[in-house]
């Protein structure tokens, strides 16, 4: 999950306390580590947090969710995002900020990751990798957050998310029902994936790409990174990127809380189209 905004407000808890020449004792001044992550399991972006795990037959109705493993530098795989096997049996979707940071810099090469669906795990060609941004960029947008890998022999025994459809859908204010699907769960969430109903509220205009960015009230976590949002049809409109102010439990503000995907539009499409047509 690429947080859009890193920090959260401070506490001022201790302070006030101090001010008042009251100290809760040393031991209760932060939670123990049992107690961190029990917290951070139980949070969420929303007051409602509608999430729940994938069950079979959520699998069957998106065939192409898969998971981006990852090698952490002691070597240990661990789950990084999600993502999606669109159109034909070896070309992956999923987040440019999985391997560049905001400023393109390589964060990790692409010979460290695999790719996991159904149980099974494949293995990229590198030297595929298709980014969002343009020749000449200097940074990673929101709507250029996205990246295109070749597997290196086609998988089997799961069938590829059909290749998107444009959206017709109007720019401005909205009120679109989508599923939220995270085939690699979420760090504020206990489920090994997530699924939940909620909503698309504000389409931007569009800018890198050509792509729309859209604000959402879907709950995010660390991990979340290249969930897809599908409306009710089941077609698959919308790349999640990022998110502000991760496990707040704030009201939906299209301002100042909210998530953003991009839309399956511009020229992501255009790159997915050409490469199944390959």
């Amino acid at each position: 999950m690429w947080a859009e905004r890193a920090r959260g407000p401070a506490s001022w808890c201790g302070i006030g306390l101090a001010a008042l020449g009251l100290l809760a004792p040393p031991d209760r001044l932060m939670p123990t580590p049992a107690e961190a992550k029990a917290r951070t399991r139980e949070a969420a972006l929303y007051p409602r947090d509608g999430r729940h795990e994938m069950s079979g037959d959520d699998h069957r109705r998106f065939p192409g969710a898969g998971v981006l493993w990852c090698r952490r530098p002691d070597g240990v795989p661990q789950k990084a995002a999600a993502a999606w096997l669109v159109g034909v049996p070896d070309l992956v979707v999923l987040n440019a900020h999985n391997f560049r940071d905001r400023r393109l810099a390589v964060t990790r090469p692409v010979t460290d990751c695999y790719f996991q669906i159904d149980g099974r795990n494949y293995t990229f060609i590198a030297s595929s990798l298709r980014l969002g941004t343009a020749p000449g960029s200097q940074s990673l947008h929101i709507t250029d957050d996205w990246a295109l890998l070749r597997l290196d022999g086609p998988v089997e025994n799961a069938r590829p998310q059909p290749v998107p459809e444009p959206p017709d859908l109007p720019t401005g204010p909205a009120a679109l029902p989508v599923t939220m699907v995270s085939p690699a769960g979420h760090e504020n969430y206990r489920g090994a994936s997530s699924l939940e109903s909620c909503t698309i509220r504000q389409i931007d205009s569009p800018s890198e790409d050509a792509i729309r960015r859209v604000r959402h009230d879907c709950n995010d976590g660390y991990g979340g990174s290249g969930s897809g949002l599908f409306d009710e049809s089941g077609r698959l409109v919308a790349l999640q990127s990022a998110s502000l102010s991760m496990n707040s439990r704030r009201p939906f503000d299209a301002e100042f809380h909210y998530g953003s995907a991009l839309l399956f539009e511009g020229e992501l499409l255009t790159a997915i189209r050409a490469a199944v047509s390959r």
